[in-house]
């Protein structure tokens, strides 16, 4: 996938101790409210791609996202999954939630397809947003996750690496395990959680 789409943002070029949490699929209450209290013991920025139905349905809790500090972006407002969706279709679902995303005053043009999932032609008619992916993937939605092996993979990350959870209530039981120790594992070699920009 890496190689079909160079000019994805797969990690971000840094010389600094940095990394970039980003969550997927919320805003969700208490697991987004769970996630934004994890990150501020440890003075973490992030990103949040968010689905549009959710910023509409649960509005309060992505005005809180922004308020502390953390970026959002787009992640389709239905969480289509653009191998199975026509170009047209997916291309307004885009716009539907990034319709919403005005709501919160976001003007950062960043978008995560669901799945990582897109058509060249879907990608194209994005020009204008930066198509964020990801080099680190949690796993946090696997029902037999491995914990010890996710934790592993999860904890041998170069700086400039971008990191993907889910904010939403499938995987939550993995994720409110994984986050905390990722989080204390960077923070204690003196690394920095950023959000990202555009």
């Amino acid at each position: 996938m890496q190689k079909m789409y160079p000019n994805f943002v797969w990690e971000v070029e840094t010389n600094k101790k940095e990394i970039f949490l980003t969550f997927d699929d919320g805003p969700v209450p208490e697991v987004t409210e769970f996630v934004l209290e994890e990150l501020k013991k440890y003075d973490a920025k992030a990103t949040f791609f968010c689905v549009g139905e959710n910023l509409k349905k649960y509005p309060d809790v992505a005005k809180q996202v922004v308020i502390e500090g953390h970026a959002i972006g787009n992640h389709t407002f239905n969480h289509l999954k653009g191998w199975r969706t026509n170009n047209h279709t997916y291309h307004q679902n885009v716009l539907k939630c990034e319709e919403q995303l005005k709501e919160f005053h976001q003007d950062k043009l960043l978008f995560r397809p669901p799945y990582g999932r897109i058509k060249r032609a879907q990608a194209k008619a994005l020009s204008n947003y930066k198509i964020v992916m990801w080099n680190r993937l949690s796993w946090d939605f696997g029902k037999n996750l491995n914990h010890k092996k996710a934790i592993h993979y999860l904890t041998d990350a170069s700086p400039g690496s971008i990191f993907v959870f889910h904010d939403n209530k499938k995987s939550f039981k993995n994720m409110s395990v994984l986050l905390p120790v990722v989080l204390k594992y960077y923070k204690e070699r003196d690394f920095e959680f950023k959000a990202l920009s555009v």
